[in-house]
């Protein structure tokens, strides 16, 4: 094995994950200087139609607390049109039905819209309920959330300008604590919201429709082409408006609440989906942004942002050279790149903690070790999805199943729409033994500076391998429907 070419293969690795690094410390920068608008929007404008578009597939444990959230919005009955959009094929439908003849008794202009097939998915609901929406504007909330009554009040008067297409919502969580898991994917989020989507907002660059929490002026969806079947039908949509001149706007003063996945395998299963939706919009988009009358500035953090999910499978390989690199006693203590990350990131995510949550920082330096725990441990997961997106191999929509769990003594485990058990777990395994080998290499080789990363890396690995053996401990799982009836595919989209 030629050790200069592995070296080199690593150097550029290190480089380029550096690079996506030093954007999001620009972009915390960008953050931390953003001021709010001294006008929080015209209290005074006509309040206008708003459609309000639900869609549900299998959702029994979320989907009544969903409608009665909508229902209960501060909002004038003869403004606002609900569309309850479900595709499911369990007993989610006859409780979604009853919910809807109740709460037209109430007064409500609320309709139940059922097809017979998922073509596309959750986009294809979308776009089949905008068929039939009279509102001038669209609010999109996924089955585990709860908006608060206030919600369309708060948002929709702060359309200021006829070019803004998209006012996106903060989210929060209503399970934040109620393990390791959720605190991690919490404060992803949270830096998520607090520091891409305020930074990039706030700039005016591209930024990017979170899926749900959120209000689409409609003809700016109709402007863009509308809804196009994709597995992130919200990041290709988002894109398309931004390109044809609309402005997506942040508030981070408006907070959503959701249920965040209890269930390891569901935060993987959803995780990638999202990797594997972004490497499909790159293929798709990047080469329109590249030809796009866009500044240079825009064209560089739209790209960043459309392919961030590389990092994922660039990370595996640098994981998967440096012991390599290490047993063969090379010199790699030139490569800087990784030396930079260690030494600066941990101190920038500390001065990002204080700036955000002030004295409740310090609780939350435990949240953060979870997060790169779960980072790195979910890296193959993501890698993989990703890979298969920019290859365009096909897959169903697989949504991330909710079972209404918020406090500590809520039970998931036996209910329906566990997940079984994923055989990339395996992978991950092996991976955190290679770790171990990578650590002994480290001390054998007195490269005493890169233990904290394969470390952590490691760490991270076991992590989630051994949470998924654990919450996969249950008699009678079995695939979901959807994964075995469904023939409808999202692969080879092309741009």
């Amino acid at each position: 094995m030629n050790a200069d070419l592995l070296f080199y293969i690593y150097a550029a690795v290190s480089w380029v994950l550096f690079l996506y690094a030093f954007n999001f410390y620009y972009l915390l920068y960008r953050s931390s200087r953003y001021k709010k608008p001294l006008s929080t929007g015209n209290a005074a404008m006509d309040l206008p139609f708003v459609t309000v578009q639900l869609p549900i597939f299998n959702e029994r444990y979320v989907a009544n607390r969903l409608i009665a959230a909508i229902c209960a919005f501060d909002y004038p009955k003869d403004r606002l049109q609900i569309q309850v959009l479900d595709d499911s094929t369990d007993s989610t439908r006859d409780l979604s039905q009853e919910q809807v003849r109740y709460w037209k008794k109430q007064g409500f202009m609320i309709e139940y819209l059922h097809r017979s097939t998922r073509s596309g998915f959750k986009a294809g609901a979308l776009r089949y309920g905008l068929e039939k929406a009279n509102g001038e504007f669209i609010a999109i909330f996924d089955a585990d959330f709860l908006p608060p009554s206030n919600f369309l009040r708060q948002t929709i008067t702060r359309f200021n300008g006829q070019d803004v297409g998209l006012i996106q919502a903060r989210w929060s969580h209503l399970n934040q604590h109620y393990s390791t898991l959720t605190r991690a994917q919490a404060l992803n989020l949270d830096l998520h919201f607090l520091i891409e989507q305020r930074a990039r907002s706030g700039c005016e660059l591209f930024m990017n429709f979170n899926g749900t929490a959120g209000i689409w002026r409609k003809e700016c969806i109709v402007d863009a082409g509308g809804w196009q079947d994709a597995l992130a039908e919200d990041l290709d949509l988002s894109y398309r408006a931004q390109l044809r001149g609309w402005r997506l706007v942040f508030l981070d003063d408006v907070t959503c609440p959701a249920e965040l996945p209890v269930q390891v395998n569901a935060a993987k299963r959803q995780h990638f989906r999202w990797a594997k939706g972004a490497g499909q919009c790159t293929v798709r988009l990047l080469g329109q942004m590249a030809r796009a009358e866009l500044s240079l500035k825009t064209k560089i953090q739209a790209s960043l942002q459309l392919t961030r999910h590389i990092v994922h499978p660039l990370l595996l390989l640098q994981f998967l050279i440096l012991p390599l690199l290490m047993t063969m006693r090379y010199d790699i203590f030139p490569v800087t790149a990784i030396v930079s990350q260690l030494l600066l990131g941990p101190i920038i995510y500390v001065f990002a903690l204080h700036h955000f949550w002030g004295k409740e920082s310090f609780r939350k330096l435990g949240d953060y070790i979870l997060l790169m725990l779960f980072s790195s441990g979910i890296s193959l997961n993501n890698g993989v999805g990703f890979i298969e997106g920019l290859l365009g191999r096909k897959s169903p929509f697989l949504r991330t199943p909710k079972f209404a769990v918020q406090s500590g003594g809520d039970n998931w485990k036996d209910k329906d729409y566990v997940l079984r058990f994923p055989k990339l777990t395996f992978l991950e395994l092996l991976l955190a033994i290679y770790g171990c080998v990578g650590i002994s290499a480290a001390i054998f080789s007195r490269n005493f500076l890169y233990l904290p990363y394969l470390l952590l890396t490691t760490s991270g690995f076991l992590y989630i391998a051994s949470m998924t053996f654990i919450h996969s401990l249950k008699l009678g799982m079995t695939k979901e429907k959807e994964e075995i009836e469904n023939p409808n595919t999202l692969g080879n989209l092309g741009p």
